[in-house]
């Protein structure tokens, strides 16, 4: 059995590389066929489209792996059932379950590269994907933000009407300390300017109201430095920030929005969730594709590749979908990131009952 498994690990690795190279391919020429008009009129560089084509194509990678995997098993599993090899390993005694090993480790070492790409890989990619949209196909490069809310610290609240990124300088800022629902403290600027050599915030004519038990202070100036725990990065965060975050930065991050209390904490806890529960459903998928196609039918592997295109389309909406869920204050986000493998193994589970031994 040895032999046979080594034969199957390598025929499920080569077409799973084979079927993902094409799929991208495809995407891509698409892609770049919708994109030409703009790349032509923003004189876009060759260089930097190819590099743009290569990052797309990692994040392609990441997003087609459940179709990818269960397309591969079960082209190589129906091929298999086709010539009655899978009836002729059984009937020499080899169970269904050590059948499935050489399947499941391949699915494994496919898991594992997922994991390692989602992890530090696929947020470069990404991050060079966004890169170059907004400097080359976004035809309003210039950054300004309007109504910023930011949480400072758990109890302390900013303010700006508008945020400049060419100069760093923030207006009509505000700053409110505010315990159990009191107001303790109010800052209020016209200006609030980045000092690089500081590396500092410097509030330009500046407004202070203190408030005390059976007192209020009020002070105002021209100019003072503030100590925030916020920076210009804070203000120029890219699109879909956390996606663009290796692991050990994501996770950084979490503990920096956590002090805070900042509210939008939950988008970077759920990327982390997604990207230790995503490489699992490469192993489940394999586990229901070879349960779906080692049966021998009259229809041959057509019928079983298309219906592990529609399982997988299902998994992807069940799994966009959960994550969704999961953004918009689900009370147990873990749970819901995790629902499309806990519905699909249950599911394998329940088919694998069925399966003739």
């Amino acid at each position: 059995m040895k032999l046979l498994d080594k034969l199957i690990i390598k025929d499920f690795l080569k077409t799973y590389f084979f079927v993902v190279l094409m799929l991208i391919l495809i995407v891509l020429v698409l892609d770049f066929t919708e994109k030409n008009d703009a790349f032509i009129r923003h004189n876009v560089p060759g260089n930097e489209i190819l590099k743009y084509m290569l990052n797309y194509g990692l994040y392609l990678n990441n997003l087609l792996t459940p179709i990818t995997v269960f397309i591969s098993v079960i082209f190589i599993t129906s091929k298999m059932a086709g010539r009655t090899e899978i009836i002729a390993i059984l009937s020499s005694g080899v169970s269904f379950t050590r059948m499935l090993v050489p399947f499941l480790a391949s699915a494994v070492l496919i898991g594992v590269a997922s994991f390692l790409l989602n992890g530090w890989v696929l947020p470069i990619a990404t991050a060079g994907v966004y890169n170059f949209k907004a400097e080359y196909l976004e035809d309003n490069r210039t950054f300004d933000k309007q109504n910023i809310h930011i949480k400072i610290s758990p109890d302390t609240y900013a303010y700006l009407s508008r945020y400049y990124t060419s100069g760093n300088i923030g207006y009509s800022f505000t700053m409110e300390q505010v315990e159990d629902g009191q107001l303790l403290k109010k800052l209020s600027a016209d200006r609030i300017v980045w000092d690089t050599a500081k590396r500092a915030w410097t509030v330009k004519n500046w407004r202070l109201r203190e408030l005390g038990d059976m007192k209020e202070e009020y002070s105002v100036g021209e100019n003072m430095d503030t100590v925030l725990s916020i920076t210009p990065k804070d203000f120029d965060l890219p699109k879909n920030h956390h996606e663009t975050l290796i692991l050990p930065e994501l996770s950084k991050q979490i503990v920096i929005l956590e002090e805070r209390g900042a509210d939008n904490v939950n988008f970077y806890r759920i990327e982390r969730y997604v990207r230790f529960m995503s490489p699992f459903a490469a192993v489940i998928l394999t586990f229901i594709g070879v349960i779906v196609s080692s049966k021998k039918t009259r229809g041959g592997s057509g019928f079983k590749i298309a219906m592990g295109f529609g399982l997988a389309f299902v998994y992807i909406i069940l799994f966009l979908l959960s994550r969704t869920f999961a953004e918009s204050g689900s009370q147990y986000p873990l749970l819901t990131v995790w629902l499309p493998n806990l519905v699909f193994m249950v599911t394998g589970f329940v088919m694998y009952k069925t399966v003739p031994r």
